[in-house]
């Protein structure tokens, strides 16, 4: 099956908010399955349509329970505080400590227009809000403290990323 190129930092479509999803249609299926196809290649444990030139509000994730999407998500609850080492497939060979609502509660919908809540913690809450900032044009630079941004935009500068990635672990 077909894979899109993942969009990387420097894209101005990743720092653009996507705009909602007005039809769920055949069109909108075979974007969300080439996106499973893409995400699952890149070995990311999450996917959202702009990190693919998509400015749509709809991301892909699998937690090791089987693909899933979420369409024109939101967050209505967020409670707590963690620290998780992130990394990110538009942002290849970096991670970060990124603080975050340890437990978030997500509302949107299926391909089907079923609403879809999810109400969950730790890595869960962790991909939902990381592909949720994807929607709304923020990468994980943007939540970093300025020292570490210095220095993380340093790192950046010397990446190829062009180069072919080996994926050691997941990435969001």
């Amino acid at each position: 099956m077909d894979t899109f190129p993942i969009r990387v930092i420097g894209d101005p479509v990743l720092t653009r908010p996507s705009r909602e999803v007005t039809e769920l249609d055949a069109d909108l299926a075979r974007l969300v399955d080439t996106m499973y196809t893409t995400m699952y290649e890149a070995v990311g444990l999450g996917l959202a349509a702009p990190q693919v030139g998509v400015r749509k509000r709809l991301f892909t994730y699998d937690v090791g329970e089987g693909p899933e999407v979420i369409v024109n998500p939101q967050i209505v609850e967020a409670a707590g505080e963690g620290v998780y080492e992130e990394g990110c497939l538009s942002i290849p060979g970096l991670r970060f400590d990124v603080v975050r609502p340890q437990r978030v509660t997500v509302q949107g919908v299926d391909l089907d227009g079923k609403e879809v809540v999810i109400d969950d913690d730790d890595i869960v809450a962790r991909v939902l809000q990381h592909e949720l900032d994807h929607l709304d044009g923020v990468l994980i630079l943007d939540r970093l403290d300025p020292d570490t941004r210095k220095v993380a935009l340093r790192q950046l500068r010397e990446i190829d990323f062009d180069a072919p990635e080996t994926a050691s672990s997941p990435r969001l």
